[in-house]
């Protein structure tokens, strides 16, 4: 068994949880066992991944979206009932929002750049002093429709393709889940393509207007990648038992 407070100081240092800025209240948010002999892991913090963790019997759950952002929420309704389980079933629930996001080795970003074997050049988007996003090129140009179609296998999901720039490419920006408010700065950069999970009603015009490729893949599923990450570093570094739960939302 590993102590509950040498995986949580741990996980603060190497995801620089207190160095970067976000809405997430991120590091453990609520305290469970003392001790911990598995891991789950999962993409949004709600009362079915809970309860999936208990079947698990894990003792932490860290995932991307947690339950404490900059708003005071009351402990009532839904909210309520989510503490209580966690409490009631001694369950830690750490959160790592941007800090996992841009994290230079299990970040979403350099993993969905991995999973498309390109390589990381670079950042780009600026967002309240950070770098969301990261620029990725392939070793020799590619075409969309082959390379959206490597995206969505290996993501294995559906995903959508806005073709407003060349068909063949090398430039590649990548900010998962909810970046598409990024698109401007993308093309500032002069990228030819970005991808990001969903798409924002009021930049479609935009992109086509400015001939970038849009590609979305999914805010779930483009965020399965950072936390699958970490599971594989907590295995190596504390020799213990990890699990994925997979509650898509098919956005």
């Amino acid at each position: 068994m590993i102590l509950t407070s040498n995986i949580t100081d741990y996980l603060n240092q190497y995801l620089k949880i207190s160095e970067i800025p976000d809405t997430s209240k991120n590091g453990l948010q609520v305290q469970g066992a003392e001790e911990i002999e598995k891991v789950a892991v999962a993409v949004d913090a709600c009362l079915e991944t809970f309860e999936a963790v208990a079947q698990e019997q894990a003792q932490m759950i860290l995932v991307h979206h947690g339950i404490f952002w900059n708003e005071v929420e009351l402990l009532t309704g839904y909210h309520y009932k989510r503490v209580k389980y966690l409490l009631e079933n001694n369950i830690n629930l750490y959160a790592a929002h941007l800090p996992l996001d841009v994290h230079s080795e299990v970040g979403n970003n350099v993993q969905l750049a991995k999973l498309l074997e390109l390589e990381v050049v670079g950042e780009f988007g600026e967002y309240h002093g950070l770098a969301l996003g990261i620029e990725a090129k392939s070793l020799k140009p590619v075409r969309l429709p082959e390379f959206s179609n490597r995206l969505e296998e290996r993501l294995n999901t559906s995903i959508r393709i806005d073709q407003f720039g060349p068909e063949e490419f090398s430039r590649i920006g990548i900010v998962t889940g909810g970046g598409a408010f990024l698109i401007p700065q993308a093309i500032a950069a002069g990228l030819d393509c970005f991808i990001t999970g969903e798409p924002k009603h009021s930049l479609y015009h935009v992109g086509k207007e400015s001939q970038i490729n849009l590609i979305y893949g999914g805010h779930y599923a483009t965020e399965t990648l950072g936390v699958k990450a970490v599971a594989k570093h907590l295995e190596h570094k504390f020799n213990i038992k990890t699990t994925f739960i997979d509650k898509p939302t098919g956005l």
